[in-house]
């Protein structure tokens, strides 16, 4: 059996999440023998958006390819990178006319193809989208029966959601995992089709806050519904994540296990390109 060994990270948040990315992501790749790096940037500029500075940057820390959700046009600039590199996409159930890729297939260090696509879903979502179960069904007829490694991420709120696309995709998917909600969950399986699944990966950020957000902040907006500005928080910064082994011979998912690991919580929460997170609370939409 050749395994093919995939990390995935949960929504990377500001600069304290961009931070421990650059010092953990070379030593888990070296401790687990990863092929490949996949990670959800969506919130890497000021807890929302990615900047063409902050997707080289992630990348030159260890990231193969970057997913994108609900805020993947926060900052317009990131536009001509979506159009050009095939390492980082946007949602697949948006407008067919949307800057970006749909889905892409790369290749891991050992030379197996991977094909990776995200999803949002359409419960408490803000930004309207197509039907995630036929977009994916779309994007798996458009692939070679040859390619089996097959990962699917699904952005969304609700967590019967994320379940229910999980046993859709049951046998067809090589992984399923959850992203979005910055909080990580417990239910990290292999379907018994041999499809891998966890409904969140958890937020990489800081966890002494409201989703990445300083908890003064936020509870002072819910309190009193007055705007204030969100800025990114600073304590208790955490890596989390999945590992998934797959038979790359038939797709099927071995083992999927949670990452966690602890970063330096001594750095400033945001900076130049965080700026936007002070923006008051009734200017941006959501995590």
């Amino acid at each position: 059996m050749a395994l093919v060994r995939i990390l995935t990270i949960g929504d990377i948040v500001g600069r304290p999440g961009r931070q421990v990315i650059h010092d953990k992501v070379p030593e888990l790749v070296r401790q687990h023998r990863v092929d490949l790096v996949v990670a959800n940037a969506e919130n890497i500029a000021g807890g929302s958006g990615i900047t063409p500075k902050l997707f080289h940057d992630v990348r030159s820390y260890g990231v193969d390819v970057v997913t994108l959700g609900d805020h993947a046009y926060r900052r317009l600039d990131i536009t001509p990178i979506l159009k050009s590199s095939e390492r980082i996409i946007r949602p697949a159930n948006l407008s067919a006319r949307a800057a970006g890729r749909s889905f892409t297939v790369v290749k891991t260090n050992s030379g197996v193809e991977v094909a990776i696509c995200t999803v949002l879903g359409r419960i408490f979502v803000n930004l309207p989208a197509d039907d995630p179960f036929a977009a994916v069904d779309q994007i798996f007829d458009q692939l070679p029966r040859s390619l089996k490694v097959r990962l699917v991420e699904i952005h969304a709120e609700a967590t019967s959601e994320k379940v229910a696309i999980g046993h859709w995709l049951d046998g067809r998917a090589s992984l399923v995992f959850g992203t979005h909600t910055h909080v990580p969950t417990a239910d990290a399986r292999v379907l018994a089709g041999g499809t891998a699944y966890i409904s969140d990966l958890g937020m990489t950020g800081p966890y002494d806050s409201v989703l990445g957000r300083r908890k003064d902040r936020v509870v002072q907006y819910m309190t009193t519904n007055m705007p204030q500005a969100f800025d990114v928080a600073t304590g208790d910064v955490r890596l989390c994540g999945a590992l998934v082994e797959i038979d790359a011979d038939t797709g099927k998912a071995v083992s999927i296990q949670r990452i966690e690991v602890t970063g330096d919580s001594s750095g400033p929460g945001f900076d130049e390109d965080d700026a936007r997170s002070r923006l008051p609370r009734n200017q941006e939409n959501g995590a």
